[in-house]
């Protein structure tokens, strides 16, 4: 199993530093996330119906009425390479690991950010994350529906991942559909901070999303999600005062890493990345100090999320300056 951010747990057995007192930053969630109400007791104890307002606040949201909401978009994408024959399958690297692994009896090739696109004119399928995690490589709107519709010429599709788009939506391709050749997927749980809730949608054309939906099955996403993620996605007010305020802690952040040596490669509102052959030991140097961030392999390198508070910032810079 690919490994992620998280395992909050298991980094507080391991280090022997009760979870309370951590700071993690592995995950890239919104530290500021959306305040969640209290849950009606008939929220729990009735069954998920679709009529309930998520499908049309997604809409709303989203700017399309072709979607189709589903446990977190990591349920799609283990569900799509099903629907598709076996193909050849171009895969964004470095990105998110379960992409690829998802793809098995499919022929799936690695390419870098740089060649990625050009590869619309051979594969049957094309995989990006945009913003890529973890570099936050941002691909224009334009190249990309030039990449689908070259796709969509030989029967082909271009999958976006847009994990991290909520933020600075400017590139999305969410308003582009439906679109052929075209899957878009989204999630609450970096922005809005609901990664609990495990709620995301699929934006595609109505006959693919009928055999998605088919293939995940009924009662996909609990009651209190659909109801929690229906209202944080109505509420505008919040989301525009977000978008306002997640710029300032990256710039911070980036700073601080700066301020310690560590040159910032890439990122987004909601993470900072940086390449060092020193990856390994100032992740475990940083995790001995109860903070947790996300370790790459290849290249070496960090993904250091926002700290929430004056606290944490002061926390990771200490620990950095130990470090230096």
């Amino acid at each position: 199993m690919p490994e992620h951010g998280g395992r909050l747990k298991e980094n507080a057995r391991r280090h022997g530093i009760a979870e309370s007192e951590w700071l993690d930053l592995s995950t890239g969630i919104n530290p500021h996330s959306w305040q969640v109400p209290s849950i009606p007791d008939a929220i729990w104890q009735r069954l998920p119906e679709e009529e309930d307002g998520l499908a049309d606040a997604a809409r709303s949201y989203y700017g399309t009425n072709s979607l189709l909401p589903v446990a977190g978009s990591q349920a799609a994408i283990r569900a799509l390479p099903s629907l598709i024959p076996e193909c050849e399958v171009a895969v964004l690297s470095p990105s998110f690991s379960e992409h690829a692994g998802s793809w098995k009896g499919h022929r799936v090739r690695l390419f870098p950010e740089s060649a990625i696109l050009e590869q619309a004119d051979s594969a049957r399928v094309v995989v990006v994350v945009n913003p890529n995690n973890p570099t936050g490589k941002v691909f224009r709107r334009k190249d990309l529906l030039c990449a689908c519709d070259r796709l969509a010429k030989r029967g082909g599709w271009l999958i976006v991942d847009e994990a991290f788009m909520d933020a600075e939506p400017a590139e999305s391709l969410a308003g582009d559909c439906p679109r052929e050749g075209l899957v878009v997927l989204r999630s609450v749980g970096k922005f809005f901070g609901l990664a609990g809730a495990r709620t995301g949608f699929v934006l595609a054309p109505a006959n693919f999303l009928e055999r998605l939906s088919d293939s995940i099955g009924p009662w996909a996403i609990a009651n209190p999600s659909r109801f929690v993620t229906t209202l944080a996605l109505q509420d505008r007010s919040w989301q525009k005062g977000m978008r306002e305020k997640l710029p300032g802690g990256a710039r911070r952040l980036a700073g601080v890493l700066e301020d310690s040596g560590l040159p910032v490669s890439g990122g987004t509102a909601l993470f900072q990345w940086t390449k060092t052959p020193n990856a390994a030991f100032i992740q475990e140097h940083l995790a001995k100090r109860g903070i947790l961030v996300r370790l790459f392999a290849e290249p070496a390198s960090l993904r250091f999320g926002i700290p929430g508070d004056e606290a944490g910032f002061s926390r990771l810079a200490t620990a950095l300056e130990e470090f230096i």
